[in-house]
């Protein structure tokens, strides 16, 4: 067990926080704020505990190098507005002006620091880079579990020079996440969908080995129905990885987990928002279309039954393009199965988890997660590296 924001005194310490503030803007104006809303409780707490709080974040892909459209400034105002405090931007996460910035801060105060992967540094988890982010502070908080399957510098560098705990979001992140690998209730349903199987394999063999029914749609399942023998026109298929799903359909005969694949789906002529589009058996897919959604009404009726009894249920994928209103059908149908469902519901976070807020049935789910990669890893059954590097409770 990891040691958590209960075990320290934060009374006057200089409390480096790693959050994940990677939000989505357009024209630098922050779309949506659910990650820095996911970080208030931490960060309150450590307010109301008389932390000098220092948060530090990446946002975007800059590459290793300051890029003005990645910068943290709109979010430092975002944070103040929300808190009702002033929140201080410096304009690097290292450095003398970092140095100075900390040093004037008073029990209370929020600093939050600048892109962290304006460093290449931070990605390779340079141990000097680190050295230098931990020596701000007397104590790590790490409350980024979207960020916690990277061994980055933030994440897991600076554990080496300073104690380290798990704030509040990533404790209820563990929490919701191991307790439903490792004590759910039948019948114990998954759900995977998304483009490819290939980023999923570890995660459908570890529950394999643990769910009733695995319900596969979007572009995995393309792939599974090619290997079960069904033409598939022009849709999205690996095809290096039909072997694969061929191997992982024989072993469900071996387990008590059943494979379940759509019955029909949701053809389009082209690749597009506006394509022409009809319903049609997975045996019938014109050789001049493709499935953009796994979406037709029996597949979604069986799958709706299926969620409908089932008492745990977890889904990692949309079941089609359902950025493209036309193919959203079964991605909305799932989000809203879930919803009616008496289940405990838990989302993977990524796309899962967009479909659901663009649904509004947030409400309704027992959890989702903010991190689609690092709940994929746990899903895998693999140590999260950002978990592991933090201090054990003696």
């Amino acid at each position: 067990m990891k040691k958590t924001l209960k075990d320290v005194n934060f009374k006057g310490k200089k409390t480096l926080v790693r959050v994940d503030f990677n939000v989505p803007l357009e024209d630098g104006k922050i779309t949506d704020d659910t990650r820095i809303e996911a970080a208030l409780p931490t960060i309150k707490y450590l307010i109301e505990e008389g932390a000098r709080v220092i948060l530090m974040s990446h946002l975007g892909r800059p590459k290793g190098k300051a890029v003005d459209s990645l910068r943290l400034d709109p979010v430092a105002k975002r944070l103040a507005d929300i808190l009702g405090q002033e929140v201080s931007k410096v304009d690097d996460c290292v450095g003398d002006e970092v140095k100075k910035a900390v040093e004037t801060l008073q029990d209370g105060d929020v600093l939050l620091l600048e892109n962290t992967r304006f460093h290449a540094e931070e990605k390779a988890n340079d141990p000097e880079f680190a050295k230098e982010l931990a020596s701000f502070a007397d104590i790590f908080v790490s409350d980024a579990f979207g960020a916690a399957h990277r061994a980055h510098a933030s994440t897991v560098g600076v554990t080496e020079y300073i104690p380290s705990v798990a704030g509040f979001l990533m404790q209820r992140e563990l929490n919701a996440l191991d307790d439903v690998m490792q004590n759910p209730e039948s019948p114990f349903v998954a759900i995977m969908g998304g483009a490819k199987v290939s980023d999923k394999i570890g995660v459908i063999r570890n529950l394999m080995k643990k769910v009733d029914y695995l319900l596969v749609g979007g572009g995995i399942a393309n792939t599974f129905l090619r290997a079960s023998g069904y033409e598939t026109g022009k849709s999205l298929v690996e095809e290096d990885k039909l072997d694969l799903a061929k191997d992982l359909l024989k072993e469900t005969e071996e387990k008590s987990v059943e494979i379940v694949l759509p019955i029909d789906v949701i053809v389009a002529d082209k690749f597009d928002k506006n394509a022409d589009s009809k319903v049609v058996a997975v045996d019938e897919i014109p050789a001049d279309w493709q499935s953009l959604d796994s979406g037709g009404p029996e597949t979604i009726a069986k799958y709706t039954e299926i969620i409908k009894n089932s008492r745990t249920v977890i889904w990692n994928g949309p079941l089609g393009v359902f950025e493209f209103d036309k193919f959203a059908k079964g991605t909305n149908a799932i989000a809203q199965a879930l919803a009616d469902s008496n289940a405990k519901t838990i989302i993977g976070g990524g796309d899962s988890a967009a479909a659901i807020k663009k649904a509004g049935l947030e409400d309704k789910m027992t959890h989702i997660s903010t991190g689609g990669g690092a709940s994929l890893m746990f899903f895998e059954g693999k140590p999260l590296p950002g978990v592991e590097a933090l201090d054990d409770v003696e």
